[in-house]
């Protein structure tokens, strides 16, 4: 299995060991590398074990890779995109058995559509809600779930001129579900 630091070489992308993160802006000291640490460990106030919470790790896992497409396959943007499509303008309420169903769905929709890219906003505006961001202002587990969902709200509204392709899946994959 690959990881980031591979997916970034084989995207043709040099990671920065220092500084801000060079792909969200993640007020950081050691860029990608702690932006991806508080991803990973960084949002301990919410017990995803509960169902009730498992909307919030859908949501950080999909604003934090399409702030950081460089580092993911190329259709990593259209699973991303389109779940958040689906959650945001067809109120799904998403659960973990819907993931390998549209990872499905994805695989039969790229068979025609090699050429089809979803090229990101510039980096660096790809919304300006990161990791540090939630890991700062968020000081209790209400306030952490309102960033969360402020921040996947912002970074989808980012890729706006790939919503009409999304859009095309989300509805090809609901008349499936």
């Amino acid at each position: 299995m690959q990881d980031y630091i591979d997916l970034a070489i084989k995207n043709g992308v040099t990671l920065f060991d220092t500084g801000i993160c060079q792909f969200c802006s993640a007020n950081t000291k050691r860029g990608i590398h702690e932006c991806l640490e508080i991803f990973n460990l960084g949002f301990q106030d919410i017990d995803f074990a509960k169902p009730k919470n498992h909307i919030y790790r859908f949501l950080i896992v999909d604003a934090h890779t399409l702030q950081h497409p460089e580092i993911h396959g190329r259709w990593n943007n259209h699973f991303h995109l389109t779940r958040l499509h689906l959650i945001f303008n067809y109120n799904m309420k998403w659960t973990y058995d819907l993931s390998p169903k549209l990872s499905e769905y994805l695989n039969k929709y790229k068979v025609d559509k090699q050429d089809e890219y979803l090229n990101p906003p510039n980096a660096l505006n790809r919304g300006n809600i990161t990791t540090t961001d939630i890991l700062i202002k968020s000081n209790t587990e209400v306030e952490n779930k309102e960033l969360i969902k402020k921040w996947a709200t912002e970074v989808y509204k980012k890729w706006d001129t790939h919503h009409a392709v999304v859009d095309k899946i989300a509805k090809g994959f609901l008349n499936i579900k």
